[in-house]
């Protein structure tokens, strides 16, 4: 996938006010207008165009394109960075310029799922209201705290354009508890924490979309927790009973006798806790011993002479 320089397609500087990137689609969307336009490309440019401002005319969105970094360049190989969006506050005021599958991989690969529904909720009754717009943001937390329950301190990152026009970012700190037992995708409402109302109008909610921080050995999906153990060759071959960590605690594992790699053993309700708790699923790696010793290297080559074993037999050659 490509990297998009929206500032570069729309000619204007990364420091532009919001006016400035206003008029700059006004000009380039005269001269390359499918049904005015001369220019050859005039219909990929024009749909590139309203890609671009589609972003930069959205504080939100903008903010966001800018956590990037500015070291990226049009047409270099790109994969945006792990949770590169974790602890950014958008309201989610959906797309005004089309949906996301009408723009390029780029936009949609960053923007197709954040930023889109929301909006603000008209109340009855005399005089006008408004209920403030509900904010969304992706939090990382450890893997520990769902299983235990804990309160963090949480900083998020919310844009807003100042009296100059140029987009600035904000931050606020919030104390929040971590329900036990809490997942990745699931949401944490917190009340009151989104935008204002007008007119005496109710304030938003904020939904904070839990994701977890890379663990040194787990990895979940879901309520399952996923551990990748190495074990020696005798213990896979002959079958052992070993310790192994889960989130909760060691515990006995007992290995079938001649297990391969890539064996899958299922430890019940060892995820992630809850009324229906996840499994711990515990994937073997059988890890070589290395010959690193005049002795470890002799018993490498009994084990060849009188094991008469070839791992391709099953490949043909």
């Amino acid at each position: 996938m490509e990297f998009k320089d929206y500032y570069e397609l729309m000619g204007v500087d990364k420091n532009a006010t919001q006016d400035e990137i206003k008029r700059a689609y006004r000009k380039l969307a005269r001269k390359y207008h499918p049904d005015v336009s001369k220019e050859k490309d005039a219909e990929a440019r024009f749909k590139e165009i309203g890609e671009a401002y589609e972003v930069l005319k959205d504080p939100e969105k903008r903010a966001a394109y800018d956590q990037l970094g500015a070291n990226w360049k049009s047409g270099q190989d790109f994969q945006p960075p792990p949770d590169w969006d974790a602890g950014f506050e958008f309201s989610g005021g959906g797309f005004t310029g089309g949906d996301a599958s009408s723009y390029s991989d780029f936009f949609e690969t960053l923007f197709g799922q954040q930023f889109k529904g929301g909006g603000q909720q008209y109340s009855g009754g005399r005089g006008f209201s408004m209920q403030g717009e509900d904010h969304h943001a992706k939090v990382l937390i450890d893997l520990e705290d769902a299983f235990n329950g804990a309160t963090r301190s949480i900083t998020l990152h919310a844009p807003q354009v100042d009296e100059a026009g140029h987009v600035v970012t904000r931050e606020r700190t919030l104390k929040v508890r971590i329900p036990k037992g809490v997942y990745q995708g699931q949401q944490i409402r917190l009340s009151g924490q989104g935008a204002p109302g007008i007119g005496g109008g109710k304030q938003g909610d904020l939904y904070l979309e839990i994701e977890f921080r890379p663990h040194k050995y787990y990895r979940a999906e879901g309520k399952d927790i996923y551990l990748d153990l190495p074990v020696a060759p005798w213990e896979a071959a002959l079958g052992a009973k070993i310790k192994v960590p889960t989130p909760a605690g060691a515990v006995d594992l007992k290995i079938p006798a001649n297990s391969t790699s890539g064996k899958k053993m299922r430890l019940k309700g060892r995820g992630i806790p809850g009324k229906k708790p996840g499994d711990l699923y515990i994937i073997l790696n059988i890890a070589l011993p290395p010959a690193d010793t005049d002795k470890a290297k002799e018993l490498y080559r009994k084990m060849e002479q009188e094991l008469a074993f070839n791992p391709r037999a099953d490949l043909g050659v």
